[in-house]
């Protein structure tokens, strides 16, 4: 969602603000702005659209200023308009805000009762004009901002600076992150450690509800009561030269073909080589004992806990649930004791799972983390934390962390089995050394890409387009689906082979190609059924499969890529990796906005 950054210093803070924005473009937005104290004055400059807009208009009018604040809008409250971009504020204050402050009604209908001039249609300027009528009854710019926030419900990350104050920030957090920067002679503020890492490594995170005032010399903590904390300073591993697009086009083309090396990174961390068996970090909980696995997360982390649901249950053998969190931190069900809540981000801010991780916590499960950032919200407040090994994913649409994530939790079904003694030595190596090839694997799968790139060119004709999957591959057919509309607007639905007779197949016709990832195993001759009923009804067949299960599909595919042949257990791991990339050319071809697809954005702070 939005992006924040503000830095108080002794350089201009104008053009560190610009590169910092542009480190959060990642996170989605459709305007940009910055504030500085000019002279003690505020000033800022704003335009919608790209952060080209925003330079554009700072090239055309230099904003001077040691002390700023800048801010990435994804609108949610008025169009994204100049008028609507942050910085928002008055003569006395300037505002940039993630999240949404759900009174905003109710505090703009007192605040022009008192008299104060709205000129936006947003919720976020019901914070600065709180602020100004405070300050102009006499309150400092901390007692304004303290007063101020106790007012606020809802989600926020806020950052503030004051006219006549060039050594004063105020920084808050209320269900969305911020992090604060320590520099030599500056300090910063930001969304994420990301935007932060060419100025600084020296973090503190806030926790939820604290406040922060901001000097050039360092900064004070407050806790949601106003009390002085102590928050840990901590060097972050996010390096400032992570981000590049190197050769390739966008950053999705350069994660695609990352899939080898993230996931040798990440298996690196879990896997011992030598003796074939999976080593994890210590746990605080005994798998052996778990009782319940309830999997919960949002859009392809969802898609990856569903894959781990079958790896849990087949070769565990522990009842697992899967919920998307929008879902279940509403639907509050009963859990029994001793059972795991396993959340999955690749962020590690999403609202709704963290709202989900702290219900499973109030109900006395172990909550165990699949994250990707190490510093994040959610690795902080779990139990214990298993890190995906992906590094920055600055395209919108998940590809790397996803098979980084399924690498995880195939570790961590394999290490349950050991646990629970569901799995033998032998079976755990023979499935181990699976694993061990699956980046090997996944490098020949990028192979294809000129074969994907020619398939792309049928599926981007299309107006409707259907996947399918059986077993631990159904969940590979809903990323497939989710992954062509999030950046191709294609509409597309993944559906289990076997629901195909159950109204999908009233879809199906010549100008419906129906994409199928269908490895060899146990499985394949339902789907290969599946599959001639969608044929015989003139449907474009296109198959991912290995050569055996090709052959056997020939005169039904109209189009075939040739997987590697692998163990049915890692197979959903190496059949992501093609949908995705079909999915990247196929957005191309379209030319759409392929890193940042419209109205998405990569971390969803808010419900």
């Amino acid at each position: 969602m939005c992006g924040i950054v503000g830095v108080i210093g002794s350089r201009p803070a104008a053009p560190l603000l610009l590169e910092a924005l542009r480190r959060l473009e990642y996170r989605g937005y459709d305007s940009a702005g910055i504030a500085t104290l000019v002279n003690g004055h505020i000033e800022r400059r704003r335009a919608p659209g790209k952060l080209l807009n925003l330079a554009d208009a700072l090239a055309r009018e230099e904003l001077a200023g040691t002390t700023g604040i800048g801010h990435t809008r994804w609108a949610t409250h008025g169009a994204p308009t100049e008028a609507n971009a942050h910085p928002h504020g008055t003569a006395r204050v300037s505002v940039v805000h993630n999240g949404i402050i759900e009174n905003h009604a109710e505090l703009r209908a007192e605040l022009e009762a008192a008299g104060q001039q709205f000129r936006t249609e947003t919720d976020t300027e019901t914070v600065a004009q709180l602020v100004d009528l405070l300050l102009a009854r006499g309150a400092t710019p901390v007692e304004a901002a303290a007063a101020a926030l106790r007012r606020l419900e809802g989600a926020y990350a806020l950052a503030m600076i004051f006219a006549g104050h060039s050594e004063l920030m105020i920084g808050a957090r209320h269900g969305a992150p911020l992090a604060v920067g320590f520099g030599e002679g500056a300090m910063y503020v930001g969304s994420d450690a990301l935007a932060l890492a060419p100025l600084t490594q020296r973090i503190a995170y806030l926790e939820d509800g604290d406040w922060a005032v901001v000097s050039r010399e360092g900064a004070t903590f407050f806790d949601a009561e106003g009390t002085e904390v102590t928050r840990e300073i901590k060097r972050t591993a996010v390096s400032g030269a992570a981000v590049g697009k190197g050769n390739y086009r966008h950053f999705m083309e350069k994660e695609l073909h990352e899939h080898p090396a993230v996931l040798g990174d990440t298996l690196r961390q879990m896997v011992n080589p030598g003796t074939r068996a999976v080593v994890l970090p210590e746990l605080p909980f005994d798998l052996a004992g778990i009782s319940r696995v309830t999997i919960t997360a949002c859009g392809s982390a969802f898609y990856a806990g569903l894959v781990g649901r079958y790896w849990f249950e087949s070769i565990a053998r522990i009842p697992t649930d899967g919920d998307v969190a929008s879902e279940f931190r509403y639907r509050a069900p009963p859990l029994p004791q001793g059972g795991l809540g396993l959340l999955v981000s690749q962020s590690g801010e999403t609202a709704d799972t963290l709202a989900a991780l702290r219900y499973l916590k109030a109900q006395g499960q172990h909550v165990l983390s699949v994250v990707n950032v190490e510093e994040s919200s959610m690795a902080r407040e779990s139990d214990a934390v298993l890190q995906t090994v992906a590094g920055p994913e600055i395209g919108v649409a998940s590809t790397k962390a996803f098979t980084a994530q399924l690498a995880v939790l195939a570790c961590l079904a394999l290490a349950a089995g050991r646990a629970r003694g569901t799995l033998s030595a032998a079976q755990e190596a023979a499935m181990t050394q699976a694993l061990l090839e699956v980046p090997g694997r996944a490098a020949e799968i990028l192979e294809h890409d000129a074969a994907i790139r020619r398939i792309a060119a049928r599926i981007a004709k299309a107006r409707d387009v259907l996947y399918l999957g059986r077993g631990n591959c159904f969940p590979i057919a809903l990323e497939g689906a989710l992954k062509l509309k999030e950046i191709s607007y294609i509409h597309a639905e993944g559906y289990a082979a076997g629901e195909m007779k159950h109204g999908p197949i009233a879809l199906i016709d010549p100008t419906v190609p129906v994409i199928a990832t269908v490895p060899s195993g146990p499985l394949f001759e339902k789907t290969a059924s599946n599959l001639q009923e969608a044929a015989a009804r003139g449907g474009q067949v296109i198959v991912f499969s290995d050569a055996a299960g090709a052959a056997k599909l020939q005169g039904i595919a109209a189009e075939t890529i040739v997987m590697p042949a692998v163990d049915p257990f890692v197979a959903p791991i190496l059949y992501a990796i093609p949908v995705q990339l079909l999915a990247y050319h196929v957005a191309v071809l379209k030319g759409t906005d392929v890193d940042q697809p419209r109205n998405l954005a990569k971390s969803v702070t808010v419900e």
